[in-house]
């Protein structure tokens, strides 16, 4: 069902499906987050037949800024090849592997879906190299995670925001990592688990998606993979994955509640796992997100540093609703040429890059 933000009408036959639902989650582990305990800055009437988190999954679902991931790059830069991965893909993919951890260890699947959908909202065009140009074009950094929140917080919906509950709001911001490590925290850790399982997840879906993109595009062999790391983790896409995510559930088995949990419990990976999986992302940032055929990063600066110029220097050219919430918000115009840039899709950035600096052609 499409979601509309404030107050839903009532369904007199379903009122109680929402309570039942939250008494179903008394079932889920002790560790598990509670949608009944989640909170918004803006309070709403519940709805009749949905929970807190599953109404902001379906927000999330709905929204432009979710639909504009399907043009998005996640290594190659406006794929024309149909089974190359885009950001939409991805979220999807990293959204199923969270779900079926947070199954296998009884936590909340609608927080981690919800957060999963959203954890990404934020990317620019062009991918991680959309992500370094908008930095350079700015002066300072530009985080995707940074601009997800500040999507759902403040921009989505003609400037109201999404109102997401505060679990969803943080698992999205703090699933980012620097490049060191996969469990790192260079955000924080998430107060919930299932938060946690995002972080994990994102890594695991986007290393073996990566390898195989890299394969279709004749960048990599398999035979290019470190031995060391596939001895542990398998040769193959789907045995990696299952390696992954069947020991992220075996390390995190005191989640169920079956078992005491640590001091200061954080989802995390075996050792052997966790180490592997770091060599084969570090493996990838050296062969293809940093030095590949798939990486035009000049080509990225010069379009995103001459598109910030121009709508910086004709900002009526920018969305009108853009410039009015930036301007309500008492932030410069620098801002919304970075917000009306970081939302284009690949295409789009392409699109609008033309038709500001490239002669239109003129048949006889």
């Amino acid at each position: 069902m499409a979601e509309p933000i404030g107050d839903e009408r009532p369904c007199s036959r379903r009122s109680d499906v929402r309570r039942w639902l939250e008494a179903s989650e008394q079932r889920l582990s002790p560790h598990a987050a509670r949608s009944a305990d989640a909170t918004r800055e803006r309070p709403e009437t519940p709805s009749p037949v949905r929970t807190s988190f599953q109404r902001d999954r379906d927000r999330i679902l709905h929204s432009k800024e979710f639909r504009r991931l399907k043009h998005k790059t996640q290594v190659f830069i406006a794929p024309l090849g149909d089974h190359y991965r885009t950001r939409l893909t991805h979220t999807l993919e990293v959204t199923q592997i969270a779900r079926t951890v947070a199954r296998a260890l009884r936590l909340n699947e609608d927080l981690v879906e919800a957060i999963g959908l959203g954890h990404d909202i934020g990317h620019a065009p062009f991918g991680h190299a959309g992500e370094t140009a908008l930095s350079h074009a700015q002066g300072h950094a530009f985080r995707h995670n940074e601009q997800s929140r500040r999507i759902v917080e403040c921009l989505a919906k003609g400037g109201q925001g999404l109102n997401l509950t505060w679990q969803v709001r943080e698992g999205i911001y703090m699933h980012s990592k620097v490049r060191k490590d996969i469990t790192s925290t260079g955000w924080g850790v998430a107060s919930t688990l299932e938060g946690q399982i995002i972080k994990l997840a994102d890594s695991v879906a986007y290393i073996n998606h990566d390898i195989d993109d890299a394969m279709r595009a004749g960048i990599l062999r398999e035979e290019d993979l470190p031995r060391e790391a596939i001895a542990v983790l398998g040769a193959q896409h789907a045995t990696r994955i299952n390696t992954m995510v069947c020991d992220m559930i075996d390390a995190n088995w005191w989640a169920t509640g079956e078992e005491d949990p640590p001091a200061q419990p954080v989802i995390s990976m075996s050792r052997p796992v966790l180490a592997a999986t770091n060599a084969l992302r570090e493996f990838m940032f050296q062969r293809v997100y940093r030095n590949s055929p798939a990486k035009d990063d000049d080509k990225v600066r010069f379009i995103v540093d001459h598109l910030y110029r121009h709508f910086v220097a004709q900002p009526e050219q920018i969305p009108a609703e853009l410039r009015r919430i930036t301007a309500e918000r008492g932030e410069p115009t620098e801002r919304a040429a970075i917000d009306y840039i970081a939302g284009m899709t690949d295409r789009y950035a392409l699109k609008v890059f033309n038709a500001v600096y490239v002669p239109n052609t003129w048949d006889a």
